[in-house]
């Protein structure tokens, strides 16, 4: 498991000051946020309890458009245009109508990382709270008018005390990644492993990432996934885990910006989140934009951020819907369904529909001009 890469010793400085903008979390949604304010001028500061790029917590896929709208084809592993679904009925192939690929976690971040521009600066601390535009570190306090929270499902910087699992409304995964290749993206409907939820295998290039996930967060996924593991005849190891939020949350509350997990911006059924991440990190880094050069207040920004998070919760309650009432469907029927969505119209029509949720038009090449940024008041 990563170790934590806070600074200790001689190298543990504290770490205070006054920022325009604080980004704390540095995985897709905070690193997104980040890349929008390239250029400005704007003193921003991320901080992350790792080292970017360093924990992995999703098996790493996505719809190749994202990774080439966004610049970050480099992080590509391997690209799939059709998903295998077995279920304890049979197995199906659905084509897609758009391509999916895996990529390499740590290279992504570096990637989005390098976007954000020279002027932007990283620091590993722990965020622990806020207090008003103070955000509370295990190296010291840090102080900015723009405070976006993108540390994850905990909600670190909300006002209410988390509820925490299995009574939050969260899904839990498990995978290992031993090395080997395969040729398919597949996907396990067989309540035999998870009475609510499903197993999967992505092959990326040299390592293969197979688990299980389930929408009970009361429901452990440990053995399930070893017994996929075993079933699929690979070694396991290098076990990776994480919570799933599985409902939209408030994107905007006392004056701070959420997103990605820490708004519940992951699609329900699919537990697909590193889009909408990066998707809902970008829309908020262009609201942040706005405020730096002067173009919006921080009371507008927060208001256009908030409507634009509100606008697609009827899309995200709908895939919860569809988690809901997926595990009461019978099995049988089930694999019927599943056959009926090979089909090239019917497929491309949901998947059409699905892509739409979070679509790749907004993942646009980073801004590379300078502008006369306006400074916020300390």
């Amino acid at each position: 498991m990563p170790v934590r890469a806070t600074k200790r010793g001689a190298e543990r400085t504290p770490l205070r000051g006054d920022w325009d903008v604080l980004i704390c979390g540095a995985s897709f949604a905070g690193l997104a946020s980040a890349r929008e304010l390239a250029g400005t001028g704007a003193r921003v500061l991320v901080v992350d309890r790792y080292e970017i790029g360093e924990r992995q917590t999703s098996a790493c896929g996505i719809p190749t458009s994202w990774l080439s709208g966004m610049g970050l084809e480099g992080a590509l592993q391997q690209t799939f245009d059709e998903l295998v679904v077995h279920t304890p009925h049979g197995t199906t192939r659905w084509p897609l109508p758009w391509s999916f690929s895996t990529f390499d976690y740590r290279t992504l971040c570096r990637l989005l990382w390098e976007q954000s521009g020279p002027e932007t600066r990283f620091e590993t601390a722990m965020v622990s709270g806020r207090t008003g535009d103070v955000v509370h570190t295990d190296r010291g306090d840090l102080r900015a008018p723009l405070i976006v929270d993108a540390l994850g499902w905990r909600r670190l910087l909300g006002r209410a005390n988390n509820v925490q699992p299995p009574e939050a409304r969260l899904s839990r995964g498990l995978e290992v990644h031993p090395d080997g290749n395969g040729r398919d993206m597949e996907l396990w409907l067989d309540r035999g492993y998870v009475p609510a939820g499903y197993g999967w295998s992505f092959p990326a290039g040299e390592e293969l990432r197979v688990g299980v996930g389930s929408f009970d967060p009361r429901y452990h996924v440990k053995e399930p996934t070893v017994r996929l593991a075993r079933d699929v005849d690979v070694p396991v190891v290098r076990y990776q885990g994480n919570w799933i939020p599985h409902k939209i949350r408030r994107a905007t509350e006392d004056g701070v910006f959420f997103a990605g997990d820490s708004a519940g911006h992951c699609i329900a059924t699919t537990a697909e989140g590193i889009r909408t991440a990066l998707y809902f990190g970008v829309a908020c880094g262009r609201e942040l934009r706005a405020v730096v050069e002067g173009v919006k207040t921080r009371e507008e920004a927060l208001a256009g951020y908030g409507a634009f998070s509100r606008a697609h919760a009827w899309k995200l309650n709908w895939m919860l819907f569809v988690q809901r009432v997926v595990p009461r469907i019978p099995p049988r029927l089930l694999h019927r369904i599943i056959r009926v969505l090979a089909r090239p119209a019917v497929s491309r029509w949901a998947f059409g529909h699905y892509l739409r949720i979070a679509p790749p038009e907004a993942a646009t090449p980073p801004r590379r001009g300078r502008a006369s940024a306006q400074r916020l008041a300390a």
